[in-house]
């Protein structure tokens, strides 16, 4: 059985997230653990920190769970203010995942700004999550594949790579591939040999090994527009199928697999299309 949720809103504190995915049939969830807009929060009280572990009890463990850190945040911004900014505020975000128990935060590699190469980019980046690590234990740093919309880097596999390939710490960095991102990228999902041949490459390029979640997402825009526009599953340029081989594909269990469609009035339901596909 897969684990399966969404990003689930933690309005009035982070202990209400697991309540919010329970109400919606999910045994997975995403939340941001401080307020997205903004660079600064206050931090988590020691109320806060029990609650939300009392809430997730046994029903969710941090294998389960994909926080997301701040759109704010660009680890690869080629000016320096910008940049030590960024790095604080990415680092307080570890930082809560590990009080709260959390293993993994899922984050936007960032862009260049076109300021300087992709590849400078990915390298300031990966010099970033190795600070962080360094300041912290126990927590995963999850890159996040990106569409390749304006100067954003992440959008191929080689990227996400690189990216790894200059982190010290391999056992202390990942990636989650949101289907919409890689679909506007340009790798296709559409068809069953679409969908297998993408995640070859995957496998090949980067490796299964270093998967730790999955944004489930159709797609507004259309294969290789480079546009980020999330849809509700099978109401997209992606079509339902995609989701049905990755459901029935083993190489996806065990990892948190979160919707980001825009309608959280029928997650309950896409939930369910979504279980209905296991049997």
């Amino acid at each position: 059985m897969k684990t399966i949720g969404a990003h689930i809103s933690a309005s009035g504190g982070v202990e209400n997230a697991p309540l919010n995915a329970k109400a919606i049939g999910a045994n997975a969830f995403a939340l941001f653990t401080r307020n997205q807009r903004q660079w600064t929060s206050a931090p988590l009280t020691n109320q806060n920190i029990r609650k939300f572990k009392e809430n997730c009890g046994t029903d969710f463990s941090p294998s389960q769970i994909l926080p997301h850190d701040s759109y704010l945040i660009n680890l690869g911004h080629p000016e320096p203010d910008g940049l030590e900014k960024s790095r604080a505020a990415f680092l307080d975000e570890m930082q809560r995942c590990g009080q709260l128990g959390l293993d993994r935060l899922n984050f936007h590699p960032g862009s260049h700004l076109n300021k300087y190469s992709e590849s400078a980019c990915l390298a300031i980046i990966a010099e970033s999550i190795n600070l962080a690590l360094s300041k912290t234990g126990g927590v995963t740093a999850v890159i996040e594949n990106t569409s390749g919309q304006g100067s954003n880097v992440g959008y191929c596999f080689e990227h996400l790579a690189g990216i790894i390939e200059q982190v010290n710490d391999k056992s202390r960095v990942g990636v989650c591939i949101d289907t919409c991102h890689t679909f506007t990228a340009g790798y296709d999902l559409r068809t069953e040999k679409a969908f297998q041949a993408t995640f070859e490459e995957f496998e090949k390029t980067v490796g299964f090994n270093y998967l730790k979640g999955v944004h489930l997402n159709d797609s507004k825009k259309d294969l290789g527009t480079r546009v980020d526009r999330h849809e509700c599953l099978g109401k997209g340029f992606i079509g339902i199928g995609c989701f049905r081989f990755l459901m029935t594909d083993h190489r996806f269990n065990h990892i948190p697999l979160i919707l980001e469609t825009p309608d959280p009035a029928i997650w309950a339901d896409e939930i369910k299309l979504l279980r209905s596909f296991e049997k």
